[in-house]
């Protein structure tokens, strides 16, 4: 039977029961929510993501642990002490915990706890009285939060149900007139959250795909020019060695065309690359001889590396200098560059500045990742022990 349920779950067909072929699909939705709101493990958490997460955690750890001391000491006080009152203790102070590690497993034992405080507290005239409100309401904007529309609207119909079946029909519909809101609420609060979150992946990703693009676009330069000087050495061959045969000739002639070619070909996938308001940038690619541009006390090796290997530490550099630039304005950078076997170590540090300025989202760091993962390289940013910041980047250098 369990088997069958999770296949239903997972929207599999099976043959007969409630998930036999030719249901609807609006019907399998609802039992699939259905399945995963009273059944199903789940896996939702309230603060994942957060920044400060654990200081939040301990508050609602501390939270649980209050409401539950307060009730079930109002329980002892107004009802006859017979020993019931761990289970209240535990029930209240459990669902509270739950919702760190599961939205609608808290949700499911607290929506039991109500029912067992009914049945332990027929002094009580509202199914959630004045204590059960800061209690059950905390567990029930959790799942708020933290599902999307489906999930919150059948929890929202089986509190309302669970309200009217325990308590007095004009009591219970007070009570629901509140829930209902404070749960819409709580949607709406969850629901913008998880909408500026994929704005704020959606935006990551295209920094991250333009910042690939211009990587490409570099790379392009670098390349070109050694394709273009393929196909002049094999234009000129027949006039650098004396008494080439025919058959040589035809075979440097064919391979400048093939260089040619793919001169060609990387043109065309450029203007892929180049957006419809880029201009072609003519200048050359910047090296290593560049860097004092940037920072004119920087210690750079004067050993020839490959373009390419040079362009990447021209950029790591303007990228860890506009960064300290931004987040330490006003701090002292140092920036090293040296050859190290046959590694490029680049290295930009920054003492503690002032206020940081904000902005960036970190796609710069990213982008350095990417640019030395072309390489098969590494690199590190990471804060330093005076609170200054480093970035560290080793590069792979093969024949100039």
């Amino acid at each position: 039977m369990w088997v069958r349920l999770r296949a239903c779950y997972r929207g599999m067909t099976l043959r007969g029961g409630m998930c036999g072929r030719g249901l609807p699909p609006s019907i399998g939705a609802v039992i699939r929510t259905l399945l995963q709101v009273v059944l199903f493990r789940d896996r939702t958490r309230v603060f994942d993501g957060l920044r400060f997460r654990l200081p939040l955690m301990v508050l609602v750890l501390l939270y649980g642990l209050v409401i539950a001391i307060v009730v079930s000491s109002a329980y002892v006080s107004n009802e006859d002490p017979d020993g019931w009152w761990p289970l209240l203790f535990a029930i209240i102070a459990g669902s509270t915990a739950l919702t760190l590690h599961s939205t609608l497993l808290a949700w499911r034992v607290a929506t039991a706890g109500l029912v067992a405080m009914k049945l332990l507290m027929p002094s009580e005239p509202s199914v959630l009285g004045s204590w059960q409100w800061w209690w059950y309401v905390a567990v029930l904007l959790a799942v708020a939060t933290a599902h999307r529309g489906r999930v919150v609207l059948l929890v929202a119909l089986i509190t309302s149900g669970v309200v009217f079946a325990l308590g007095h029909p004009t009591d219970a519909l007070q009570t629901t007139a509140i829930l209902l809101p404070l749960i819409l609420l709580g949607y709406a609060v969850g629901a913008r959250g998880r909408a500026e979150q994929r704005f704020h992946e959606e935006r990551d990703e295209k920094a991250a795909l333009v910042e690939r693009a211009r990587i490409a676009r570099e790379m392009h330069d670098v390349v070109a020019h050694h394709m273009s000087l393929v196909v002049v050495r094999c234009e000129t061959a027949p006039y650098r060695i004396a008494d080439l045969p025919e058959a040589g000739k035809r075979e440097f002639a064919e391979l400048g065309a093939a260089a040619r070619a793919a001169i060609t070909d990387m043109q065309q996938l450029l203007g892929v690359l180049r957006t419809d308001d880029q201009r072609v940038d003519r200048a050359p690619q910047p090296g290593l001889a560049d860097i004092r541009s940037l920072h004119a006390d920087a210690s750079v090796t004067d050993a020839e590396v490959p373009a390419a290997v040079g362009l990447t530490a021209y950029r790591i550099v303007q990228e860890a200098l506009t960064n300290a630039g931004r987040h330490a304005p006003g701090s002292a950078t140092t920036v090293a560059v040296d050859l190290v076997g046959d590694r490029l170590r680049v290295v930009v540090r920054n003492t503690a500045g002032g206020p940081s300025r904000g902005g960036g989202g970190g796609h710069g760091l990213r982008g350095m990742a990417e640019r030395v993962a072309v390489h098969g390289g590494a690199l590190t940013a990471e804060p330093t022990a005076d609170g200054g910041f480093e970035v560290l980047a080793t590069i792979p250098v093969g024949e100039p």
